[in-house]
C-alpha cells in the first residue's frame, strides 16, 4: 500500500494505492472511495480525453479508462508515478507519499 497526499488550493487530497486499487479522499472527516465515488471536472476530463466532448456517458468512460489504464500497470509505484504526473498537470501539487512501514516522503520539489 502506498499513500499520496496532494493539495489542490486550500483542499488536502490523499490517495491510497493497494494494488489495482485506487481509493480517493477529499476531508479527513470522509470515507475512501475509488474513482466512481468521486466528482469529476469535465474541463480535466476534456484535457485528458478531448474525444469524449460530445459523450453524455463522458464520466462513466473516463473512469473506465482510468481504471483500465491502472490496470495495466505492473506494481504499486508504477502506478503512483502515473497518478502523480497526472494529477500534477492539472494543478494538484503533491506533498507527501508514504510506503506502508515506512516514513513519508516529502516532495523536495514543494509540489
Amino acid at each position: 500500500m502506498i499513500g499520496i497526499i496532494f493539495q489542490f488550493g486550500t483542499e488536502i487530497i490523499e490517495v491510497k494505492v493497494q494494488g489495482v486499487n485506487v481509493l480517493f479522499r477529499a476531508s479527513q472527516f470522509t470515507n475512501f472511495a475509488d474513482i466512481d465515488g468521486i466528482k469529476l471536472n469535465k474541463v480535466g476530463v476534456l484535457k485528458e480525453f478531448p474525444d469524449l466532448k460530445d459523450s453524455k456517458d463522458w464520466q462513466i468512460i473516463a473512469r473506465k479508462r482510468f481504471k483500465d489504464k491502472i490496470k495495466t500497470m505492473k506494481t504499486e509505484r508504477e502506478r503512483v508515478d502515473y497518478i502523480i504526473e497526472d494529477l500534477t498537470k492539472f494543478g494538484y501539487k503533491w506533498l507527501y507519499k508514504q510506503r506502508a512501514g515506512f516514513r513519508p516522503e516529502k516532495n523536495k520539489n514543494g509540489g
